[in-house]
């Protein structure tokens, strides 16, 4: 079956680098417009929908996904959008996914990959995931997933509460208004998608696996990884890691499956330092020179001997952690930098129940 090119929904159209934003299973592009990225607004930035995912319906409902087909739409899409120019891929979970199956199949298309809570085989190593295992059996499979796919979507409150599964904290600290509208535009979305598309999806990511083709990948890889990711297994993440030649790997502490959400700010740090290095760099200096000219500029009295304190003083910033010296360097986006945040867990164990529908 031939697939026709992903709709675009378009995060940013400003001069400057190319971006391509893949969400996760059972979500949607609008997710983006809250928790893409910063640097992706510094440039051309466009969000595509996975395979059978509101806008992108299947021709046929619940036709059989294959790789080729999915790689030559999405191929088809780059090709539209950005005249065939090399794009920067960063892809949350399944997204993640299909983001290095197109660095698999078409390097010539992308510059670099960031994965968030990605994988590279849809069973992890064996380990097939319930909605999956439930599609396997005949008849009625596909009618209870249908049920359970519905339900959860009915309801603002159903769906929140679906989704929470995701993440580490469930007191979700980070959520406000725009986080609840941003979910909310998703779940729209997903009521106008067919349960049965979506699970030709899960079919076809749970049937594909392009583990042996990562060490073929040459272009640099940052890999972000929530410690406790209850539905990409940690594991799987790190031999990503070991298998990418350029791969570059952060952990990050109190952290689950949403890491553009549970660690927004962090995030942000990090996917920029590993873009454009030398820009964050300059930023930096620039920032904290433009204090000590800045009187001088404007005409101001100033003593000159304080200048020669620059690097004796703390400077002030919005948090402690911006003021804090990085963990993590990119200098020439190559080897492995790791960084690792240990946090006891403050839930209780029966707070830790497991995903669901592990999607």
């Amino acid at each position: 079956m031939t697939l026709p090119p992903p709709p675009a929904e378009w995060i940013s159209n400003k001069p400057g680098r190319n971006f391509v934003l893949i969400h996760g299973m059972v979500m949607a592009p609008a997710f983006w417009k809250v928790f893409a990225p910063e640097i992706t607004r510094e440039g051309r930035a466009v969000a595509y929908p996975l395979p059978g995912h509101h806008p992108w319906n299947l021709p046929v409902p619940g036709a059989v996904i294959s790789p080729e087909a999915v790689v030559d739409a999405m191929a088809d899409a780059i090709g539209r959008d950005f005249g065939g120019e090399q794009v920067d891929l960063i892809g949350h979970s399944t997204g993640g996914f299909l983001s290095l199956l197109l660095a698999v199949r078409r390097p010539d298309l992308v510059r670099s990959v960031v994965l968030l809570g990605g994988f590279a085989c849809g069973r992890f190593e064996g380990k097939e995931r319930f909605a999956a295992r439930l599609l396997r059996i005949p008849r009625v499979g596909p009618y209870v997933f249908r049920h359970f796919f519905k339900r959860w979507i009915s309801t603002s409150e159903q769906f929140r509460w679906g989704s929470i599964e995701c993440v580490y904290d469930k007191s979700c600290p980070w959520e406000d208004d725009r986080a609840a509208a941003a979910m909310e535009m998703v779940r729209g979305h997903l009521l106008q998608t067919r349960p049965e598309d979506v699970a030709a999806c899960v079919q076809f990511m749970s049937g594909t696996s392009i583990l042996a083709d990562l060490p073929k990948i040459s272009i640099p890889v940052l890999n972000l990884i929530g410690v406790h990711d209850a539905i990409v297994p940690p594991s799987h993440q790190l031999r990503l890691s070991k298998l990418l030649p350029r791969a570059q790997t952060v952990l990050f502490g109190d952290c689950g499956h949403l890491v553009m959400v549970e660690q927004r700010h962090r995030m942000n740090k990090i996917i920029g330092s590993f873009i454009d290095p030398s820009a964050t760099s300059a930023a930096a200096l620039i920032d904290r020179w433009s204090r000590y000219f800045e009187p001088l500029l404007s005409g101001e009295d100033i003593d000159l001997g304080t200048m020669s304190l620059a690097s004796m003083e703390q400077t002030s910033a919005p948090d402690v952690e911006a003021s804090r010296k990085p963990e993590f360097e990119f200098t020439n986006r190559e080897g492995h930098h790791v960084e690792y945040n240990s946090h006891r867990h403050r839930h209780p164990v029966a707070d830790r129940r497991p995903a669901q529908l592990g999607l």
